[in-house]
């Protein structure tokens, strides 16, 4: 079991992580470009993405602070509404959980026996119908206050990447530098996605660029349109 709560808990970890860092990177690399395209002056495109990547970040982080909130105090209403039911209609919920099993192949003495093993424990009894049932797991919903700060600083970490080049470059060279490490850094965090989780490493791998792209492309052109008014 601890080691099933390290695996889920490490899991929640990344989501946050490819949620703040991809985030970051995507929103900043197009304004970025856009503001590079409609004013060519490095200072402004600093000045510009820095605000932004603050901004971002911060408000990535208030947005993860209450999402996860509000899915805590959900989850626990929902624990709560469960136990009610184990209390009061033990009967129905112990139907719900050799359904569940039955649903799984589960058969005969077996059956009866796994049934009676989780309906002899309250505490894994509701835990069962709470995964099983609801498909609700507490790991998800443990920390709001952690989600904030890992979402945060990985949107701030993702946000930095394309904006570095133009503190070292000219514009057009910066453009050209951080489109490219932009579009790797989505690669290999698509790629590793899917070598830590499941998937084809190069399917998420360029799912991730082409996002990256598109929001590059986006960018540059409203850059343009906009440096001609």
């Amino acid at each position: 079991m601890h080691k099933k709560g390290y695996k889920d808990s490490v899991g929640y970890e990344l989501k946050d992580i490819i949620l703040g860092g991809q985030d970051g990177l995507v929103n900043v690399l197009g304004l970025v470009l856009g503001v590079a395209a409609a004013v060519n002056d490095a200072r402004i495109v600093i000045i510009s993405g820095l605000a932004a990547t603050f901004a971002e970040s911060i408000s990535m982080a208030a947005v993860a602070y209450t999402s996860t909130k509000a899915a805590k105090e959900f989850y626990i209403s929902q624990l709560e509404k469960e136990q009610k039911l184990i209390e009061k209609h033990p009967a129905f919920e112990q139907r719900e959980v050799r359904h569940i099993f039955l649903k799984k192949g589960f058969r005969g003495k077996f059956l009866d026996s796994l049934v009676k093993k989780i309906t002899s424990s309250k505490k894994l009894w509701l835990d069962t119908l709470m995964a099983e049932e609801l498909r609700m797991f507490p790991e998800e919903y443990s920390s709001p206050l952690k989600s904030a700060v890992v979402v945060g600083i990985s949107s701030l970490v993702g946000s930095l990447i394309p904006l570095f080049p133009f503190f070292l470059l000219n514009v057009t060279s910066g453009m050209i530098v951080s489109l490219t490490i932009t579009i790797a850094t989505l690669f290999i965090t698509g790629a590793l996605k899917a070598k830590i989780t499941v998937g084809n490493w190069k399917k998420e791998g360029f799912e991730m660029a082409a996002i990256g792209t598109a929001a590059a492309i986006g960018g540059y052109i409203i850059g343009k349109i906009l440096g001609t008014i």
